[in-house]
């Protein structure tokens, strides 16, 4: 009997090492490789870099919070940003939470400046967010506003593929692009 036993035990023993080598260790060592390989900057974190200072990253928001800046989306990410914790609200619309923080924005704010996405992290706004931020940021930096509606018009991406998503506007991109126009007085 106890030789049936270990008979039984050898092949699963065998085959549950051979499974934990392959899925553990073979498997995510070839993913990590390939995506090294053909995807070197996105497998990297999509790091956007100022010389060798990394600024940011082209996936993750940031807080901007002076009138000199174009400002994202609030995050429910922690403590603001916070990749770690990266995670919604979950916030419903009978929330009172979202509807006071609604109400005490200004009316007329397009939705995505005052309501964080699902991650807490998205970097992009909407067109329509961007440029409704463009009278403060064009006061605060001394620059004609027509200036900063082209400067928005040029950093809208389009939706992937021409047709997966809605037009977006990265706010990093912008606000790098924007101190390269008119560096902060």
């Amino acid at each position: 009997m106890l030789t049936d036993l270990r008979t039984a035990l050898r092949p699963a023993l065998a085959l549950t090492l051979l499974f934990a080598l392959l899925l553990g260790l073979a498997y995510p060592l070839a993913l990590t490789g390939a995506g090294q390989l053909l995807f070197p900057a996105q497998a990297n974190g999509s790091l956007v870099r100022d010389g060798e200072r990394i600024v940011g990253s082209a996936l993750i928001g940031q807080s901007f919070a002076t009138p000199g800046y174009f400002h994202g989306r609030p995050s429910a990410a922690g403590k603001g940003y916070d990749a770690l914790a990266s995670a919604g609200s979950n916030l419903g619309p009978n929330a009172q939470a979202l509807a006071d923080r609604i109400t005490a924005s200004a009316p007329g704010i397009p939705a995505d400046l005052v309501t964080a996405s699902a991650s807490g992290l998205d970097p992009h706004v909407s067109p329509e967010a961007a440029l409704s931020q463009v009278a403060r940021v064009a006061a605060a930096r001394g620059i004609a506003p027509k200036r900063l509606r082209s400067l928005v018009d040029v950093h809208v991406e389009a939706p992937a593929l021409g047709f997966v998503g809605e037009p977006r506007v990265n706010v990093l991109a912008l606000n790098r692009a924007l101190d390269r126009l008119a560096p902060r007085r």
